[in-house]
């Protein structure tokens, strides 16, 4: 309590001061640096973002899904497979190194269109400058129309993890979710953190948005991993958050079966060795299924679950 309270009066003085990150990688579904804040500073960020929030939530765009109150992965798919029932085609694109990119003087600009408060925005820039070198060696430098040499120089990157990093990604992007809806006419628009979607009954439609949203995206500086932004059938499926989305079905990615097979099977050896319980076993369990039961899953968890083999009582019953 004493902490909190120490903490509270650093804040009305002005005086407060970001603590260190602590920097792990994880490996799954590729290679990212996770950045874990002080609690001190975790309490900080909620508190800000409870503030400031619903103030962004009145003009965000109803089709941006990730990181806001009833939305979230599941919502997004739901509308991805609505669109792809609606259009013949789809353009689906992600931003290159998406959060290692994020430039500080646009955030801040964007920031300040909505938060007049003087002592606030002191606080938000205190946040981004704490995690200034979070991602720095994670972000190949890229050049735009008249950069010069000093633009190698900007302050860019936002640490993955913190909570106001998610807010702030979404208060980035929103002006391209503009954008894509009222200056090129985009009706069939979703977004989820940095992965987008366009759709469109005419291919040629799509590739001149491509090229627009692309020009757009300079102005961010932001790019998309050009090559795999292609314009495909609907009918074919949408790679999307980890699933394989049809009109009429879904499927899981062949590759997240092989990592919840991994991950699954390590922890029943795990629990059969006595290292961990069966509740922590079965948690395990339990949240994959949450996961696939939104597709076509049924014969898939049949197939993942049949080699754990579990006594009444919750006993490992080994082969």
């Amino acid at each position: 309590m004493d902490h909190l309270l120490q903490l509270h009066q650093e804040l009305l003085l002005g005086s407060y001061t970001p603590g260190p990150y602590t920097h792990f990688f994880i490996h799954e579904p590729k290679r990212r640096k996770i950045s874990a804040a002080l609690f001190r500073d975790r309490v900080v960020h909620h508190a800000l973002c409870s503030i400031i929030e619903p103030r962004f939530e009145q003009v965000f765009i109803p089709d941006s899904y990730a990181n806001r109150v009833g939305k979230g992965t599941h919502r997004a798919i739901d509308r991805l497979q609505q669109f792809c029932r609606n259009y013949r085609y789809v353009l689906r694109c992600d931003i290159r190194q998406h959060f290692a990119s994020i430039d500080h003087a646009i955030l801040l600009a964007c920031l300040k269109s909505r938060i007049p408060e003087d002592d606030i925005m002191a606080l938000i820039e205190r946040i981004i400058a704490g995690g200034n070198d979070a991602l720095q060696d994670e972000c190949q430098m890229v050049w735009f129309p008249g950069d010069d040499l000093l633009a190698a120089c900007r302050p860019r990157g936002l640490p993955i993890g913190n909570l106001t990093s998610q807010f702030w990604s979404n208060c980035y992007l929103h002006s391209f979710d503009l954008f894509i809806k009222r200056e090129l006419g985009c009706k069939g628009y979703l977004r989820y953190v940095d992965d987008f979607a366009l759709f469109a009954d005419n291919k040629q439609q799509l590739w001149k948005w491509k090229t627009a949203l692309k020009q757009r995206l300079t102005a961010l500086r932001l790019t998309i991993h050009d090559h795999k932004a292609q314009v495909l059938p609907t009918r074919d499926g949408v790679p999307w958050l980890g699933f394989v989305v049809y009109p009429e079905y879904r499927k899981v990615k062949t590759r997240k079966i092989r990592h919840a097979t991994r991950r699954l099977t390590h922890r029943y050896h795990a629990y059969c060795e006595g290292q961990i319980s069966f509740a922590e076993f079965n948690a395990s369990v339990q949240g994959w299924i949450n996961h696939v039961r939104f597709v076509d899953s049924w014969g898939l968890r049949q197939h993942v679950l049949k080699p754990f083999r579990i006594r009444p009582g919750g006993l490992c019953q080994k082969n």
